[in-house]
């Protein structure tokens, strides 16, 4: 493990950063191109050739495509190495493009949290869903259920027993035989308890209309744990009892081929726990200043397994007062305040999106440059899953130059 002088801060992440993004400073922009004339230069979601990141309208939400595409690939490599698949979450991009492009990738599916998010995706041809909530009113049953007919590759959790009989009689209304994994709860968030799995499983598999396909257990609480030791020792120790109810649902002659589960922070260590077959990561994407703060398998504090693609641009709007900047990403453009917004290259800034409209930049050691009114900046946001619900597209950027424009598909959908 290195010594503790070694180990990168927050600080010097964010001043490395900027030096790689090539990070000095950044002019006026000379257009401020809209949303919509944005969407105006695109065919088919490619930008015509020229358009400079700096020149759109903000806040602007980015991707840097080569970050992204690099995480992909250095996620698909470790999974390969540990024997698993991904099952990616869309509820960290909500956007069908990406999510066909996690598929063509090596994914073997899209994880859906809600179901509006599931049909915006079928809806903009993306296959392979498995819901990983239940949906216990009659409504979203039939939905789920109009969605499993269409779609023979849907499959749909389920976490208690009259849940299960409903699934059962929408499925057979229908007039298909549908596909469900047990949600079976680490914590208490979702999901049933362990020691009642194998009775619901029981169950499921004497409905007529239902397809036992196995079961799924995502800790939620471990993911953003600090310190890979403390971490991996948390997650396998909280998934035992759950392990315990997927071997006895195996050893009761049940079908047990998905035992779904884990996420970005503990995507290297699930391979651990007997019989899991796929994880389900999401934020490896894009990342963001919780992720960052985890802390690596190799002790560095920062958790740089990943790099931050995904940014906001934002625009100065007052900088009149001493060792303060105001800019035009607030509350509504990147959602939480803590962990605070990283400015990219400029280390001494502290950035406070508390205000809705409006971002609060102070600083005690003078920045890069002076900032005049007009000038951008580029944060790295505090978590990505909210912050891009919040926009109707992402730039996709390719050495600071819009290669493509993707539609946010499934912004909102949260029922």
């Amino acid at each position: 493990m290195p010594s503790r002088t070694s180990v990168p801060s927050r600080r010097s992440f964010l001043s490395a950063a900027g030096a790689a993004s090539a990070f000095l400073w950044i002019p006026k922009p000379v257009k401020g191109y809209t949303a919509a004339e944005m969407r105006g230069m695109t065919v088919e979601g490619v930008v015509k050739p020229g358009v400079s990141k700096w020149e759109l309208d903000t806040p602007a939400l980015c991707v840097d495509l080569d970050k992204m595409e690099k995480n992909v690939e250095t996620m698909q490599a470790a999974l390969k190495k540990y024997g698993l698949p991904s099952r990616p979450h869309a509820k960290t991009h909500k956007c069908a493009a990406i999510a066909k492009y996690q598929l063509s990738t090596g994914s073997i599916g899209i994880c859906c949290a809600k179901l509006s998010e599931a049909e915006a995706m079928i809806a903009n041809g993306v296959d392979r869903i498995l819901m990983t909530t239940s949906n216990p009113s009659k409504n979203k049953i039939r939905r789920a259920m109009a969605l499993r007919k269409s779609h023979k590759d849907f499959i749909q959790a389920v976490d208690e027993e009259q849940n299960a009989r409903d699934l059962s009689e929408a499925a057979k209304a229908a007039g298909i035989v549908a596909d469900v994994v047990i949600d079976v709860a680490v914590g208490t968030r979702s999901g049933i308890p362990a020691e009642g799995a194998l009775a619901l499983a029981q169950l499921i598999d004497k409905l007529p209309n239902l397809k036992l396909r196995g079961m799924l257990s995502y800790d939620g609480g471990v993911q953003h744990a600090k310190g890979f030791a403390a971490r991996k020792e948390r997650a396998l120790k909280t998934i035992e009892p759950n392990a315990a109810a997927f071997e006895a649902m195996k050893k009761s002659g049940l079908n047990t081929e998905i035992f779904s589960g884990g996420g970005t922070g503990t995507y290297n260590i699930m391979h651990a726990v007997p019989g899991f077959t796929d994880v389900q990561v999401g934020s490896y994407l894009f990342m963001d200043m919780q992720y960052l703060a985890i802390g690596s398998e190799n002790g560095d504090e920062v958790f740089n397994d990943f790099a931050p693609s995904l940014t906001v641009l934002t625009t100065v709007m007052n900088n009149r007062f001493q060792g303060r900047l105001t800019t035009d990403a607030g509350t509504k453009a990147l959602t939480l305040n803590t962990p605070t917004p990283g400015v990219i290259g400029e280390p001494a800034m502290e950035y406070t999106a508390g205000s809705d409209e409006f971002g609060s930049i102070r600083f005690t050691t003078p920045p890069s440059k002076p900032y005049k009114i007009g000038d951008l900046l580029e944060v790295i946001v505090p978590h990505c899953d909210p912050v891009v619900n919040e926009y109707d597209q992402i730039y996709g950027i390719r050495k600071d130059k819009v290669e493509v424009v993707w539609p946010v598909t499934a912004r909102g959908k949260s029922q």
